[in-house]
């Protein structure tokens, strides 16, 4: 029997929620389990706890499927994608493109799956899932049918469990640009080249926040990507947008957004966002609304020092090109610069700018990115709505 015992003291954390065991806290393992195998997880007392992945090679050792005995098969998979795909349905009644899974969120470690109209794009994270993915989707084709599956293993997290990063179609026709709506705004999805799985839809509820403070402003979209933010300006009547971003392939599909959604004059610039903030032009221009949404600026807690010190330049920057009055909207998708240092990173952005900053509300990862309370691994995207006087 494949099983793995736990050090004495070991197992509180995982009895209380959470999804992973760690390399340190295991005592033995039994059976000669391979990397991937679905092996049984039992405390130093040999009391079980439950079934799940297990990859000697990985800092994670076992990652949890469930706390029950059973058979784990295409039904198994089936009924956990069935049951994330029904409270996507209550969050988003009139939506039909979203993240139907969130890996350890949604019961499947080391699992992501996005909708994209009537294609599905998929990763797989851990050993275990890439092991089982066959089954995985096929369960998604019972529960969805679509018309094509894509599979994009481009993303580091695979190389800590010994996988590899090339990209697979498992079947249909895939197209380039999928059209998918969000809020009655359209957008083009590349889930083969895009970003990510070809779309952000973590932002989806900040952008519906961001929208209400855009009527009739003068709108700066920092680190605008493929323009969503922008574009939800334009789409509540902002009287000017103008987008920024390093990547011309990022602007090129911005205005292509842009277009799509029947908006004529696109303004975009090609520049480093930090570059162009604390430029004289951006000062010379002065703005109602500034977005700012940079990338991960804290990979790993080693970085946090410098990455903290960035997140305060970068909302500095932006915040001095503020109308009194303004609107700076912020974000930062770094796991590691939790919400308290993200609260401290505005006050001392705030201070540096000789602004005062009034925190109208905050946001987080959209609705179809649930946080596990008891997983702090869980949650990674913060969002704030911050007013600036002088």
């Amino acid at each position: 029997m494949k099983r793995i015992v736990l050090k004495a003291g070991d197992g509180k954390r995982i009895k209380n929620g959470h999804k992973w065991v760690f390399s340190n806290e295991v005592k033995q393992v039994q059976g000669t389990p391979l990397s991937g195998d679905i092996v049984s997880l039992y405390d130093n007392a040999e009391n079980f706890i439950g079934l799940g992945f297990y990859n000697p090679n990985s800092l994670i050792s076992f990652r949890l499927l469930t706390n029950k005995e059973e058979k784990i098969d295409i039904l198994f998979w089936q009924k956990r994608i069935e049951d994330a795909k029904i409270l996507r349905e209550v969050l988003y009644p009139n939506e039909i493109s979203y993240r139907v899974v969130f890996g350890e969120s949604d019961n499947i470690s080391g699992v992501i799956l996005d909708k994209y109209e009537d294609y599905l794009c998929a990763q797989f994270v851990s050993y275990g899932a890439e092991k089982c993915k066959k089954h995985i989707l096929e369960a998604a084709k019972n529960v969805f049918n679509p018309k094509g599956i894509f599979i994009r293993n481009d993303v580091n997290l695979r190389k800590l469990e010994g996988l590899s990063l090339e990209n697979e179609i498992y079947f249909g026709d895939i197209p380039k640009d999928i059209i998918i709506s969000e809020n009655s705004i359209k957008f083009y999805a590349d889930i083969v080249n895009g970003q990510k799985t070809g779309f952000f839809f973590d932002q989806r509820d900040n952008r519906q926040k961001f929208s209400a403070y855009s009527k009739c402003k003068k709108v700066l979209d920092c680190f605008c990507h493929t323009g969503a933010f922008g574009i939800y300006a334009k789409k509540y009547l902002a009287k000017d947008v103008i987008f920024v971003d390093s990547s011309r392939l990022a602007l090129e599909m911005a205005e292509k957004n842009y277009e799509l959604n029947d908006f004529k004059n696109f303004n975009g610039l090609e520049a480093d966002a930090l570059e162009y903030l604390n430029s004289q032009e951006a000062k010379d221009e002065k703005f109602d609304l500034v977005n700012i949404d940079p990338p991960g600026l804290i990979k790993n807690r080693k970085d946090f020092n410098a990455g903290f010190k960035h997140y305060v330049k970068i909302n500095e920057s932006a915040m001095k090109l503020l109308n009194n009055g303004g609107i700076l909207t912020t974000s930062s998708c770094s796991h590691h610069l939790g919400f308290r240092e993200f609260k401290d990173a505005i006050h001392q952005a705030a201070a540096k700018a000789k602004k005062t900053a009034l925190i109208l509300e905050y946001g987080f990862q959209s609705k179809d990115h649930p946080i596990l309370a008891s997983m702090p691994e869980t949650e990674y995207l913060n969002f704030a709505v911050v007013l600036l006087n002088k």
